[in-house]
């Protein structure tokens, strides 16, 4: 009996063209979804959470508020090339709620890092939510630095 025919057959690591396993480890749980979250999906997700810290904050002085978040602002043929804005926030009146709204795309344009982007978002929000509140940035939420 030779030592070739007792060992266990060998588990074959790459493929015929060398990019090596596919499988499982690449696929979604669900299909037609990426198993990674988006670009959109993680900004979504981040201000999800500091617009729901600060709405928790405030929300006995906000009122009626919604939050959306668009991929980029509507600008006018007219328009400063100059400056995009990075929010909007569109005042309710009678039982119409206030709407403050976060642009993503020039928002993540400004942001080189995770951590610039959750600084801009937060900044963003905060003087949105100042402004409709008529007090100080800083009185808003602690983290915020000018």
């Amino acid at each position: 009996m030779s030592s070739a025919a007792a060992s266990p057959p060998r588990r074959r690591v790459r493929d015929r063209r060398g990019r090596g396993m596919r499988g499982p480890e690449v696929l979604s749980p669900e299909p037609g979804r990426s198993a990674r979250p988006t670009a959109r999906e993680r900004f979504d997700e981040l201000a999800l959470r500091i617009v729901a810290e600060i709405d928790d904050r405030w929300q006995d002085r906000l009122g009626l508020l919604e939050y959306a978040v668009e991929d980029a602002p509507q600008v006018p043929d007219d328009w400063h090339p100059d400056t995009v804005p990075l929010s909007s926030l569109i005042r309710g009146t009678g039982p119409q709620a206030t709407r403050l709204v976060l642009f993503r795309r020039p928002i993540e344009h400004r942001s080189e890092t995770r951590a610039d982007l959750e600084a801009m978002v937060l900044t963003v929000v905060v003087e949105q939510v100042a402004e409709l509140l008529g007090i100080p940035a800083e009185d808003v939420d602690p983290r915020y630095e000018p």
